[in-house]
């Protein structure tokens, strides 16, 4: 048994459960699990993180167990292949659709999969409450993280359900610094509108995920089970309702520049993302990045069927999660929240480090001589250097004052004045600075937390 008969047997089992075929990294997984890869080398051969490649794993991992009725995992996996292979190979060289009794194949355009026709499963198995029958629905959520219901982002969801279902808006980006819960947001979102779409699909966007390539992925999710197929993706999105989710968005943009500014290989997203907004359908694509890309702004002024939301602070609510780390000194909470912008993950990052150093003492952390960020500094550090030169100069001067009112531009700045600007406007768009209430200026703040973060970056030893 080689590989590629692995990726056949799969592939065929993922269509039936999911109604769609292997992607590109359930195949890179697939591959490199047969070949004894580890997770890490497998997240940098295909350009992504890790922890991606662990969550598609486990779901992929979670499929064929359930199929073969045993516990596979990325140690067994390719034992568990073979013996299967051998138990079954006096059936016939196609033992895959020995096990898929009545399921076949359909594609249309190109791929590398086996020719048919195939009954469509939906992978969702929620029942539906409005016309559309749950058998006419097509969700391939395999790259979707798991759901995990979550009570604090009420208004968020208000606004966004609103947006969608209400005015129908068609492009709606979700941006915010990273760990802030766009993705858990969004996947409560998903949740609670799934029943109003016929088509939703998620994909997590890597560097290599060029347009063609995504478009090409859509339009074979699309056409399954069609007789007649049609001839692009907008006709697609005008004949059925269409919820797209492309989580990670800033993968496509390069790290050094200003913020926005996309690969050279993915450059043609700015044109199309232009056409989802200004062309008429009945779909909606909902972008999660760190990054809120450049077209956007534009959009936004000239097209009411696009809209952003900045996922900001948790608040006061922020507090349940130390409440389920076991931390002391409440009255302490508050500073502790604010100190980290209320960021879910930060938090939780930091609360493990209270926990282990500190006794579980917010009180104790917070009165150490030096802030101490622990694990969350090396992800700090990456987002860092993911800003252009100018970017870098522009956030260190106004790290070293309260606010700034940006018409003053400092002399020491080696910047032209539009420089400048572009700079600032594109801090704006990573959401690493803050605009202060005042009518009178244009003042502007970076957040504590990253002020600290630069203090101990530039004043350590090695600096």
């Amino acid at each position: 048994m080689d590989v590629q008969e692995v990726l056949k047997w799969a592939d065929d089992l993922i269509l039936a459960k999911t109604g769609t075929h292997l992607n590109s990294l359930q195949q890179a997984i697939l591959a490199g699990v047969w070949d004894s890869q580890k997770y890490h080398e497998i997240a940098n051969e295909y350009h992504c993180t890790e922890a991606n490649v662990k969550r598609v794993a486990g779901n992929l991992w979670e499929l064929i167990s359930e199929e073969l009725d045993e516990k596979v995992n990325k140690k067994n996996f390719r034992a568990t292949m073979e013996r299967f292979y051998i138990s079954k190979s006096n059936i016939s060289n196609n033992f895959v659709n020995s096990q898929l009794v009545g399921r076949s194949i359909t594609v249309c355009g190109e791929s590398w999969h086996s020719d048919g026709k195939t009954k469509n499963r939906s992978h969702t198995s929620t029942p539906t409450t409005n016309s559309t029958n749950q058998s006419e629905k097509h969700h391939d959520l395999i790259e979707a993280p798991e759901y995990d219901r979550i009570s604090n982002r009420t208004t968020e969801l208000t606004t966004l359900k609103q947006w969608i279902l209400e005015e129908n808006i068609r492009l709606i980006t979700i941006f915010g610094l990273p760990g802030i819960g766009k993705t858990t947001l969004a996947r409560e979102l998903l949740e609670q509108i799934q029943d109003n779409f016929e088509y939703i699909i998620w994909r997590n966007c890597t560097n290599t995920l060029t347009l063609k390539s995504l478009q090409t992925n859509l339009m074979q999710f699309f056409c399954q089970n069609r007789e007649t197929q049609l001839l692009s993706l907008i006709d697609y999105l005008r004949s059925h309702s269409c919820l797209i989710i492309l989580d990670d968005f800033q993968e496509l943009f390069i790290s050094g520049e200003l913020a926005g500014t996309y690969l050279p290989e993915c450059q043609t997203y700015g044109k199309f993302l232009k056409e989802i907004a200004c062309s008429p359908h009945q779909s909606c694509f909902l972008l999660l990045s760190c990054e809120k890309p450049t077209e956007i702004a534009t959009l936004e002024g000239e097209n009411r069927h696009c809209r952003s939301l900045q996922l900001g602070s948790l608040g006061e609510t922020a507090a349940e999660i130390l409440t389920n780390k076991g931390l002391t000194d409440e009255h302490k909470w508050g500073e502790l929240i604010q100190l980290y912008g209320g960021n879910p993950s930060w938090l939780n990052i930091i609360a493990s480090t209270i926990e282990d150093l500190f006794n579980g003492s917010v009180d104790r952390y917070l009165s150490y001589p030096s802030l101490f960020l622990g694990d969350l500094e090396p992800k700090l550090e990456e987002y860092y250097q993911r800003l252009s030169a100018s970017e870098k100069l522009v956030i260190l001067w106004l790290a070293n004052q309260d606010t700034a009112d940006i018409f003053h531009k400092p002399t020491e700045l080696a910047l032209s004045d539009a420089d400048f600007l572009k700079a600032v406007q594109s801090l704006r768009k990573r959401g690493l600075i803050e605009k202060a209430n005042d009518k009178r200026s244009q003042l502007f703040s970076v957040p504590l937390l990253l002020k600290k973060y630069l203090e101990n970056r530039y004043n350590s030893p090695q600096n």
